[in-house]
């Protein structure tokens, strides 16, 4: 499928989009930023130089993704939701780029309409960040997180199903029927290995 950019958006020399993505009125993607596969991005966002933005990501209207965020395959952006990259900004004293922290939103997380992610903080797999939250916490993957600040309230399941806790421990999504086992990184499929974020290194010296 081929590209769809409306007349109104500027795409800067070096950007890369890949195949199937549509990006709407007035967008501006900036030198260097990686747009995967069958994205959609709502009118007036705006991708930072050198952004990576993974496969069938959709972004909705208002929302810019400075550099030092990264969004994984099938993420979700709500309406003028907010990323920031610098944690003590001045105008004054800019730092330029050696000052912003990295955001890392994996694979499925949602981020709900007007909510804010402060920079420096991990989004799990499958999160679900709720409509005007704060979040200034790393997010395990599969937690709802609610309020401001935001706290977890619940888990999720990957079709977005609030999760039942069983007597097990276990989780069970009353919609599909798919089961999670808890993990020091949140929740994970009864049919996924846990994960270890230990080096080869450390685990040879374990």
């Amino acid at each position: 499928m081929a590209v769809q950019i409306h007349p109104t958006a500027i795409v800067d020399d070096g950007a890369m989009i890949g195949d199937g993505t549509k990006i709407w009125h007035f967008c501006h993607i900036q030198t260097g930023a990686q747009i995967g596969q069958n994205c959609s991005l709502g009118q007036n966002v705006n991708v930072a130089n050198d952004v990576r933005i993974g496969n069938g990501v959709k972004i909705q209207n208002n929302v810019s993704v400075y550099k030092g965020v990264e969004l994984e395959d099938w993420v979700f952006c709500g309406p003028s939701c907010v990323f920031t990259n610098d944690l003590t900004p001045r105008a004054k004293y800019p730092k330029g780029e050696a000052g912003y922290l990295h955001t890392p939103v994996r694979t499925g997380a949602s981020i709900g309409a007007n909510a804010t992610i402060v920079c420096g903080h991990e989004i799990g797999e499958w999160a679900m960040i709720g409509a005007g939250a704060v979040v200034t916490t790393d997010v395990p993957a599969h937690a709802l997180m609610l309020g401001v600040p935001a706290r977890q309230a619940g888990w999720v399941c990957e079709c977005g199903k609030i999760l039942v806790e069983e007597l097990n421990g276990r989780c069970i999504c009353p919609e599909c029927s798919r089961r999670y086992r808890h993990t020091p990184s949140g929740l994970v499929r009864d049919d996924e290995p846990s994960r270890c974020y230990l080096s080869d290194t450390a685990l040879k010296d374990a």
